[in-house]
């Protein structure tokens, strides 16, 4: 084992150079234009991955292909050999606006310990650490002392549309003990987190028409119903003062916090002086009754993404708005279910619309809550590769962000998943100036180097 640690250390240079080669191509996979960009990205991957000794091949989908790598075979290993998957994506999130970034967001750029680029840490900096851990296994001649499967697709970043199909077609040859990702964070490189549970999400939008045509609010005004006042008085309804959303039946299906959990949540770095810095707001505002850390992971939201109406040039327009639409999601926690949430929206809705106002709703994408055990035996194993790698104590947590595949993972190849995050608040994940901690890439290799050990045994 010494001699992966040292090959490791050897090496970071060169990890770092194939890391900015890595997100040098602009693979931004809800842009069509990037098409062959993403192609070009899976196939370095693929000659990578047969660099460093793993068997890789490119697999097409209706979508962007996915990269498989595998460890060789053992020559007489037992049938009975631990079996895990490690899952990434190479495709990022578009890089607009582009005038706010300091440096283009496809040219690496090295400042400190940081490595700033768009992707570097969603998710090429967090996946390239798994396949150097393994990279040093393979190179020195250690025995691994399990089988290792890649799986690393192109459409995470738009609902990894064509990975539920793949992993139904490969169920067999994916079969699999457990599955880490590296697509989540840690609260800073003084608290490595395993994080046992995900929101889920349901999306909808909905849109109010009035009058056939914009109208001359002076000359109409006052005799028509104004679908974005309607609009806005209807969503003023869906929640009180103290943060709750107001729709009947919303936290029915809640499963509460167990004093355990809070307890550990309450073991995470908060400074609400540094929170409220970093958001760039004076005061925070949430349901009452939990805290902040809570509050954004724990807990169901119902949020407005965004909302048009009317005339948006410059200068005034003096009309009544022939329609009025907003863009809505709902983050869901255990054990709340999309289907019945969207459900439960629609019908408030339609007792809060207006008769003089036709109303349209469309659902959009959903995925359920994910919640593994943080005391199970594969979980107890990540925790102890954590503090090894990071000389730290390490926490448990919930994040409040969706990853819609895990529950696909575990429907159809009946495995859980670890999720062992690399990336840090500030780095900036789907914004400007996205970055990757150099210090947590390295960590992140010894981690999971010591991850296959302790997950063996």
């Amino acid at each position: 084992m010494q001699a992966v640690l040292d090959y490791l250390a050897q090496n970071q240079n060169r990890f770092l150079e194939e890391l900015c080669a890595y997100v040098r191509f602009p693979s931004v996979s809800a842009q069509p234009q990037h098409r062959g960009d993403l192609l070009a990205c899976a196939e370095w991957l693929v000659q990578h991955c047969q660099s460093i000794g793993l068997k890789a091949r490119l697999c097409p989908t209706a979508g962007h292909p996915v990269v498989i790598a595998s460890t060789p075979v053992v020559p007489g290993a037992s049938a009975k050999r631990p079996r895990f998957l490690v899952y990434g994506h190479y495709d990022v999130q578009p890089p607009e606006p582009f005038e706010l970034w300091t440096s283009p967001p496809f040219e690496p750029r090295l400042e400190g310990r940081s490595l700033f680029a768009r992707g570097a840490t969603d998710n090429k900096g967090q996946n390239l650490a798994h396949l150097k851990a393994v990279e040093a296994y393979l190179k020195t001649n250690t025995p691994l002392p399990c089988d290792i499967t890649f799986v690393l697709e192109g459409e995470e970043e738009v609902g990894s549309k064509s990975l539920g199909d793949f992993l139904l077609a490969n169920q067999a040859e994916l079969a699999c003990d457990a599955i880490v990702i590296s697509d989540t964070g840690m609260p800073s490189k003084k608290h490595p987190a395993l994080t046992y549970a995900l929101r889920g999400i349901a999306a909808f939008e909905v849109t109010l028409h009035g009058p056939a045509r914009d109208l001359h609010s002076g000359i109409f005004g006052g005799t028509v119903d104004n679908p974005a006042m309607a609009l806005c008085q209807m969503l003023g309804k869906l929640r009180d003062k103290n943060g709750r959303v107001a729709i009947p039946g919303f936290y029915d299906q809640v499963k509460p916090l167990a004093a355990f959990e809070r307890k550990q949540f309450a073991r995470l770095p908060y400074k609400e002086s540094d929170y409220k810095k970093l958001l760039g707001v004076k005061q925070l505002f949430g349901e009452k009754g939990y805290t902040p850390i809570e509050q954004r992971s724990a807990r169901p939201t119902l949020e407005i993404n965004g909302l048009t109406s009317g005339y948006q040039g410059e200068g005034s327009k003096t009309i009544v708005p022939s329609w009025a639409r907003v863009k809505i999601t709902t983050r869901l926690v255990p054990d709340q279910n999309p289907a019945r949430i969207i459900k439960l929206v629609q019908q408030h809705l339609k007792k809060l619309c207006p008769p003089s106002i036709r109303m349209e709703i469309t659902a959009g994408h959903g995925a359920e809550p994910y919640l593994v055990s943080p005391t199970s035996p594969h979980a107890q194993a990540a925790l102890r590769a954590l503090k090894s790698a990071f000389g730290c104590e390490p926490v448990i947590m919930r994040e409040g962000g969706s990853i819609p595949i895990v529950n696909s993972f575990k429907k159809i190849l009946g495995a859980d998943a670890l999720m062992l995050g690399l990336a840090l608040p500030d780095d900036n994940a789907h914004s400007p100036n996205e970055k990757f901690d150099l210090d947590c890439f390295e960590k992140g290799q010894v981690m999971s180097a010591q991850l296959w050990q302790e997950l063996s045994k």
